[in-house]
């Protein structure tokens, strides 16, 4: 049967990489693309730096680097600026963040102090922990909008950028709903030149973006593109959205053991989870409205892979608690620990203990790498942009974005099932089932 034949362009020119926030994520991820660009470093942890991907059966042996399969813009053409309510250049907020050791920053230095941030959109009332003097202003939110809008266009004139990706680095907002602003295209624009409350400053960013066809990803779990409004213009411009909430530590480790315990039919009790760090995350989550946004990323997590609507014996009424603590000696170096109360064959009890002493920013930066990447493959491939939703790149969040009718799938390993078949899918490539049973026959 003849293959498929996806159109994607080639990515010709500068990438333009503008992040939403210039703090401890976006530093480490835009110093560590200049260290490995100059062969200081490697890109661990970068699934289209280092990943492989299988083709055809096993017998084959067809195992090609991700970044040789599929056409992926080259570090070497990407450009950074970004936004921040704090005036530091790249390398001061590097340094601040405390993120990389001095010795690594200044091998870049030169790189780093030339990227100033542009004022940001920023209102207290949406992330109370935090205020800058870097912060536009306007009559409406429509006004902020259209600044951001000359910043896109001045950056992609200025850096020559051929195609463009935004993607939220920045701080997490209070919860929101959705309400009547957020429906149509024309109720949030709307909402804009009234200044509406429930239009929150990375919704700014995001219809920003795509109003000039722009990709957006969300890092965070506001709620920013998960709204009909923001879904339909990134459909009706082609700028492929994903989001939300980088998945990183403690949410990390969940999505690779329940799984486990799932497959093996071991039953939950509870799954305590606490987690103390002190960096401007840790600050902003002190604040019990942004801690409720990400309350809900963390805790929808176990509930989808255990299902325990269809297990109810293993899983029904199983205990779940999340707690973050603000702990400014830890710095970004968070400690996530988890305490799970299992049972297994008669209903005998276990436990297992989980202490993960991870770097937050560390484990961050390649996903930020990855998705800017992806998404700038997705944008000029037309099948996948006017799509909208990215749900492929689900393995890169906490709360992966899906179609309104559709459960999100959290499930690490079937995450990455997901994006390799997709990357198949585009290059005309089988898809891997794993049934193997053609080996016997």
């Amino acid at each position: 049967m003849a293959k498929k034949t996806i159109q994607i362009s080639k990515p010709e020119g500068k990438l333009g990489v503008m992040t939403c926030g210039m703090g401890a994520v976006a530093t480490t991820f835009i110093a560590g693309v200049e260290a490995i660009r100059r062969n200081l470093a490697s890109p661990i942890g970068s699934l289209t730096q280092m990943g492989t991907i299988r083709l055809g059966k096993r017998t084959e042996k067809r195992t090609p680097l991700i970044k040789d399969f599929v056409p992926l813009a080259g570090l070497e053409d990407m450009v950074f600026t970004g936004w921040d309510i704090f005036p530091d250049n790249c390398y001061q907020a590097a340094m601040k963040a405390g993120v990389l050791e001095p010795t690594h920053l200044n091998a870049v230095k030169d790189f780093l102090a030339d990227i100033r941030p542009l004022p940001a959109v920023f209102n207290r009332k949406y992330v109370k922990r935090l205020n800058g003097s870097n912060v536009k202003r306007g009559k409406t939110k429509m006004d902020l909008a259209k600044q951001l809008m000359e910043d896109m266009q001045a950056f992609r004139e200025k850096s020559g950028a051929s195609r463009m990706v935004v993607i939220w680095c920045g701080s997490t907002e209070i919860f929101m709903k959705p309400g009547p602003v957020h429906q149509t295209i024309a109720s949030f624009e709307k909402g804009l030149r009234a200044s509406d409350p429930g239009i929150a400053p990375s919704m700014i960013y995001a219809y920003a973006a795509l109003k000039l066809g722009i990709p957006f990803a969300n890092g965070a779990p506001n709620l920013t593109t998960d709204v009909p409004a923001l879904h339909q213009l990134s459909i009706e411009n082609n700028a492929p959205i994903c989001g939300k909430d980088f998945k990183t530590g403690q949410t990390l480790m969940k999505t690779i053991i329940a799984p486990g315990l799932k497959a093996r039919l071991i039953g939950v009790n509870g799954w305590f989870s606490t987690n103390i760090l002190g960096n401007r995350d840790g600050e902003v989550l002190d604040d019990p409205g942004s801690f409720r946004t990400k309350e809900e990323s963390k805790l929808s997590v176990l509930e989808y892979i255990l299902q325990p609507n269809i297990y109810p014996e293993l899983y029904k009424d199983f205990y779940h608690k999340v707690r973050i603590n603000y702990y400014p000696p830890r710095g970004d170096n968070k400690e996530g620990w988890d305490n799970i109360d299992i049972f297994g064959w008669l209903g005998y009890p276990m436990q297992i203990k989980i202490d993960f002493l991870c770097r937050d920013s560390i484990l961050a930066a390649p996903i930020v790498l990855d998705l800017v990447l992806f998404m700038d493959l997705a944008q000029r491939c037309p099948e996948m942009a006017r799509k909208g939703i990215q749900e492929w790149l689900s393995f890169y969040f906490k709360s992966p974005m899906c179609a309104p009718d559709l459960y999100p799938e959290h499930d690490l390993f079937i995450q990455l099932i997901k994006l390799k078949n997709t990357l198949r899918y585009l290059r005309g490539e089988e898809l891997i089932t794993h049934l193997g049973l053609e080996y016997y026959d």
